[in-house]
């Protein structure tokens, strides 16, 4: 199921307003750069910023994301004819052969289940040219971060032009280890409406995922530190072999 952020249309079209500085995308294009990839595949692109900024390098890019409106949006700017959009996850990808696959934004803790996770490493892995990269982050639950998630710490206001003011916040609503649940709350001045989207998200530890890297037949080849967000997450940098499919042995994907 798509959080009501990313699946509504009237709060996806405020999503980029409300989270203007994206200083996190900007290690993934250094990233892309680091490691010469030419085409790239986005695990959750959202609304398609990083994206917009690989294209706008030169770099082939392949959006998947499983909320509709959101891709709507990202298909709205500047350099999206040049994205390949897809609506989906990464268990239902189209045959690829990329360099380099990216999870930005915490996508990785939105899969509750062992089974969910470990569907979407290995759909990953089979996008992935051998040799190919998945870089990734997600928050390390050692440093408690929902401990800050309520309106006192979150709580924002600002003008969206077109659509006017709107007032946001987050309210921590549930933690039972790994599983943290949260509800953010929007206020459209404009005429009162008052929108909430609910979200629960896993915190696995850095063992946890390297042990689900190394069963999807990755090698994590560095573990880095997120640098807009010092020692607050990880950041996977994980190599991958031929694409493999559980039970079936080594399948090789042409390109499309």
């Amino acid at each position: 199921m798509v959080d009501a952020l990313f699946g509504d249309g009237r709060l996806v079209g405020v999503y980029d307003a409300l989270d203007p500085d994206r200083g996190d995308l900007e290690a993934y294009v250094g990233m892309v750069g680091e490691f010469g990839a030419r085409s790239v595949l986005d695990v959750g692109c959202g609304t398609g910023e990083l994206a917009r900024l690989l294209v706008e390098a030169g770099v082939e890019v392949v959006g998947v994301d499983p909320a509709l409106a959101s891709l709507e949006v990202a298909r709205g700017k500047v350099g999206a004819e040049k994205v390949r959009w897809i609506h989906g996850d990464a268990t239902g990808l189209p045959p690829l052969q990329v360099e380099l696959a990216v999870m930005t934004g915490n996508v990785a803790q939105v899969f509750l289940s062992d089974e969910e996770w470990m569907a979407t490493l290995y759909g990953v892995r089979a996008a992935l040219v051998p040799g190919g990269r998945f870089v990734f982050e997600t928050r390390d639950p050692a440093r408690r971060a929902w401990l800050e998630w309520n309106r006192e710490a979150t709580y924002k206001r600002i003008h969206v032009p077109g659509v006017g003011g709107v007032e946001n916040w987050t309210d921590l609503l549930d933690v039972k280890e790994p599983f943290v649940t949260f509800r953010s709350t929007y206020v459209f001045e404009s005429d009162g409406a008052r929108m909430t989207s609910e979200s629960t998200l896993r915190f696995r530890t850095r063992a946890e995922v390297e042990e689900s890297l190394s069963e999807a037949g990755f090698a994590v080849a560095d573990v880095r530190d997120a640098p807009d967000r010092p020692g607050k997450e990880f950041v996977f940098v994980a190599e991958g072999g031929a694409a493999r499919v559980p039970g079936q042995g080594n399948v090789a994907h042409p390109a499309p």
